[in-house]
């Protein structure tokens, strides 16, 4: 088993952030920065497949982990990230069981088209590019493909326990921006959202599934851990190279020197 669905499995800490910029050069530089994964963000960064093959093989070369978030979470979408060697797939706008089983489906590979219906091709980078057999490539794809169901709608909140309990989801993400914009409010610590994020984490609990979220502030992260949250995804590139251009003109004395 990976070490990143073994760690989601067994509730262990997980810091990981989200690429905006389709370049192999920041998940390079990323890649040595001490996190536990990065997520490719196709559904609102201009990652084209050239893009995101570019990308995880820089990943793979870097030895990190690599999740992607795909446009939508059409099958074509999923073995698109996969085939090119994606540890996984976080996968937007889950909103019901029958939806996070399809998202499953996709991402496995099985007999017949029932339960698991990934199309497979042996020469592409997750099979070795022709060189891993057939029951090879089956068993590791098994052990290592990480399938994760992102929570964002009202309809996800009324299936909730359903979705939680769905067969082949390695973790649910609570997607607590679009949360806020779902339930009408405009603040991720509004009341609202808050028991949502609540009542989405007991889902998980009681299921026996790991949970990620993203949160607005790293200092929350304790809190969320003690509630169940395992999984954090937080920041990205373009609010990393924000915060450190603007720290670097406090630290120099020059901030609105050119205004």
């Amino acid at each position: 088993m990976s070490h990143l669905k073994s760690c989601l499995a067994s509730g262990a800490p997980l810091l990981g952030t989200f690429v905006k910029t389709p370049h192999p050069h920041i998940v390079e530089v990323l890649a040595m920065a001490g996190l536990d994964c990065l997520c490719l963000d196709a559904e609102h960064a201009p990652f084209d497949r050239r893009d995101l093959d570019a990308c995880i093989l820089a990943a793979r070369a870097g030895r990190m982990p690599v999740l992607v978030r795909p446009a939508s979470s059409s099958a074509h979408e999923i073995l698109n990230a996969l085939d090119c060697g994606a540890d996984g797939v976080l996968v937007p706008h889950v909103r019901s069981a029958e939806e996070a089983a399809a998202v499953a489906a996709s991402a496995h590979y099985g007999p017949g088209g029932g339960y698991a219906r990934r199309g497979y091709a042996g020469s592409s980078r997750s099979a070795g590019y022709g060189l891993r057999a057939i029951p090879d490539h089956l068993a590791a794809s098994a052990a290592h493909t990480v399938v994760i169901a992102q929570i964002e709608d009202l309809e996800a909140l009324d299936a909730i326990e359903a979705i939680a309990a769905v067969p082949g989801i390695d973790a649910l993400f609570i997607g607590r921006i679009d949360l806020t914009i779902a339930l009408g409010c405009t603040s991720p610590d509004d009341p609202a959202v808050i028991e949502a994020v609540e009542h989405i984490l007991a889902a998980c609990r009681d299921a026996g599934r790991a949970c990620g979220m993203f949160t607005p502030r790293a200092a929350d992260v304790p809190m969320w851990r003690e509630k169940g949250a395992s999984f954090f995804l937080l920041g990205s590139d373009h609010a990393f190279l924000r915060e450190g251009a603007a720290s670097l003109a406090r630290a120099a004395g020059l901030v609105g020197a050119s205004s």
